[in-house]
């Protein structure tokens, strides 16, 4: 398999404290890939770094007189060079985040928070991925009219990751998809993860504080702490790692 994405030697501070410690991964096509850790662990911190959205946060520091945040290392994607390329450049070059927490907007029905996420996508292929999300997530369906706001978490989370479908993700890239959400609702959701993965053949990279749901779909895993990498593996050998297993999967 040839990579999608590789993240070599990446650095990420806020002033003097360390967000991302000199991290390097590797997500080939068509993988879904697992970056586990704690609670500011830097799961986040480097999502942030592979969309391109810690570049929209620098700018809005640097602006306001905030904090100074540098950023080093590669971030290749398709063989690309892309750390210092636009989050916008990079969503139109197929690498989309669904953020944590969803960030819908609540006061716009379900099928319009749906429509809004088409906006890199032509008119055939809205149509056609919009059909798909509603069969992947038939619940949206029987609430299409509802604002968003009204949804429930499960709702909202399943709605942020059909908005993110719509843009036509090759490398989706899904930020605590399963926060907060009850054990049922997130079996569910990580196996609409796997189907999406096998029926479009999107590469997904999942960053998770709750692993055990999402170590059954991963083939291969990051563990973080204090912003770097402490352990990785194939699924299986992280979950016979015993050391792994009760630091971070809660087992």
């Amino acid at each position: 398999m040839s990579a999608i994405l590789q993240v070599r030697n990446l650095m990420l501070f806020y002033e003097n404290a360390v967000a991302v410690n000199n991290v390097s991964m590797t997500v080939d096509r068509g993988q879904i890939v697992g970056v586990f850790g704690s609670n500011s662990a830097g799961k986040s911190s480097l999502m942030f770094c592979i969309s391109g959205i810690i570049l929209d946060v620098r700018r809005k520091e640097a602006m306001r007189g905030g904090e100074r945040i540098t950023l080093t290392g590669k971030i290749r994607f398709k063989d690309e060079d892309v750390l210092m390329v636009e989050p916008s450049e990079r969503a139109r070059k197929g690498i989309i985040l669904c953020p944590e927490r969803r960030l819908i907007f609540p006061e716009s029905s379900t099928l319009e928070n749906l429509k809004m996420g088409a906006y890199l996508a032509n008119r055939a292929q809205a149509k056609k991925t919009l059909e798909y999300v509603l069969v992947l997530f038939p619940e949206l369906k029987r609430i299409k009219r509802r604002a968003g706001g009204f949804l429930s978490g499960g709702e909202q989370q399943m709605l942020a990751i059909g908005r993110a479908l719509m843009a036509q993700p090759e490398l989706l890239l899904l930020d605590e998809p399963l926060l907060g959400l009850a054990p049922m609702i997130e079996k569910r959701l990580a196996h609409a993860i796997k189907e999406i993965n096998e029926e479009k053949r999107i590469t997904v990279a999942v960053a998770e504080q709750y692993a055990r749901p999402v170590l059954p779909i991963i083939e291969y895993g990051y563990v973080l702490e204090n912003g770097g990498l402490v352990a990785e593996g194939i699924g299986r050998e992280l979950f016979e790692n015993p050391d792994v297993k009760e630091a971070y999967f809660g087992l």
